[in-house]
C-alpha cells in the first residue's frame, strides 16, 4: 500500500468513523441517564438526511435554514417517541424496552418511506464537489464538513454536559437518579431531555453525511448497528469513548477492506462491525463471567 492510499483509506474511516461516533454518542447520552438502549437512533440519522433533501429540493428552502429545521423535525420526533412510547412504559423490563425502541425504528422507517422518499437520495454538497488533493490522496469537501461537525458537536456536548446547570443534571442522573430525585432533579424530565439532544445529534449526522453517500429510508439501520458497536466500544461509559469508539470502528473497517484478501472486501463491509460487536461480547462476558467466579 503506497503512503497516499493510506492516507486515502486513513481519512476515509475517520470520515465514516465520524459519523459512528454522532451515533454512538446518542446511545451513551440516553443510556447513561435512562439504562435504554434506544434502537432507534441509527433511523434520526437517516431523518436528517431524508429530510434535509425533501426540504431543499421539495420546499425550495435555502441550505442553512433546511439544515436547521432538519435537525428541529428530528429532535421533536424523538420528544414524541419518548413520550408516547418509553415514558407510558417506563416500569417494563428492559427486554420490553429494547421492543419498544425497536419497533419505534420500524414506524419511523415506514413513516419515512411512505411521507418522504423510498429512493436514494443525495443532497447538495455544503462547499462543492471539487475533491481536494493531500498527500496524494483526493478528498472531497463534504468529508471534511463531516470530520469538523462531529468534533464540533462533541466539543459542545462536553462543554455543556460540564458547564452548564442542565448538563451537570443530566450527569447526576447517570450516576444516581434516586439521589438526584431528592434533591430536586426530576429523571423523567432529563430523560427527555437525553432523547432530544440524542435525536438531533443523529439529525446533525444524517444532514452532513447525506450529500457524501446516497441515503434511503433504510439506511438508518446498518447506521444505528454501527453507532450502537461504537457505544459498546466504550462500554457505554462516557461520551468520549464512543466518540473514540466510532472513529476506531470506521478506521478498522476501512483498512480491513484495503487488505482485499479472504472475507475482507467491499462486499463484506457491514459485516466487519458484526464481527467488531462479536469480539465485545466475547471479551465482556469472559469478564462478567471472572467477576462472578470471583464473588
Amino acid at each position: 500500500m503506497s503512503s497516499a492510499q493510506f492516507v486515502q483509506y486513513l481519512i476515509a474511516g475517520i470520515t465514516s468513523g465520524s459519523v459512528y461516533a454522532l451515533v454512538g454518542l446518542g446511545f451513551t447520552i440516553i443510556y447513561a441517564v435512562s439504562k435504554i438502549i434506544n434502537f432507534a437512533q441509527g433511523e434520526f440519522v437517516m431523518l436528517g438526511g431524508l429530510l434535509s433533501f425533501t426540504l431543499i429540493h421539495s420546499a425550495g428552502l435555502p441550505l442553512i435554514p433546511a439544515l436547521i429545521l432538519s435537525v428541529i423535525v428530528a429532535a421533536a420526533i424523538g420528544a414524541a417517541m419518548y413520550l408516547l412510547a418509553i415514558r407510558p412504559a417506563k416500569k417494563a423490563s428492559v427486554v420490553s424496552l429494547i421492543i419498544i425502541t425497536i419497533g419505534a425504528a420500524t414506524f419511523i422507517r415506514g413513516m419515512a418511506g411512505q411521507e418522504l422518499t423510498k429512493a436514494f437520495v443525495r443532497s447538495p454538497s455544503f462547499s462543492g464537489e471539487q475533491s481536494i488533493s493531500f498527500l496524494g490522496a483526493h478528498i472531497d469537501p463534504q468529508a471534511l464538513w463531516i470530520i469538523g461537525a462531529m468534533v464540533l458537536v462533541t466539543i459542545i456536548v462536553h462543554l455543556f454536559l460540564t458547564y452548564t446547570m442542565v448538563g451537570k443534571a443530566l450527569k447526576a442522573c447517570a450516576i444516581n437518579p434516586v439521589a438526584s430525585s431528592l434533591v430536586g432533579i426530576n429523571p423523567k424530565t432529563m430523560a427527555l431531555i437525553a432523547f432530544v439532544l440524542a435525536s438531533a445529534l443523529g439529525g446533525i449526522g444524517g444532514i452532513v453525511l447525506a450529500p457524501l453517500t446516497p441515503m434511503s429510508y433504510q439506511s438508518g439501520v446498518m447506521l444505528g448497528l454501527k453507532g450502537f458497536v461504537a457505544a459498546a466500544i466504550g462500554g457505554f461509559a462516557s461520551p468520549i469513548a464512543a466518540v473514540f469508539g466510532g472513529l476506531l470502528l470506521g478506521i478498522v473497517e476501512n483498512f480491513a477492506v484495503a487488505a482485499n484478501w479472504g472475507p475482507f472486501t467491499s462486499s463484506y463491509k457491514d459485516a466487519i462491525a458484526l464481527v467488531v460487536l462479536l469480539l465485545i461480547l466475547l471479551v465482556r462476558s469472559g469478564k462478567l463471567a471472572e467477576e462472578e467466579r470471583a464473588g
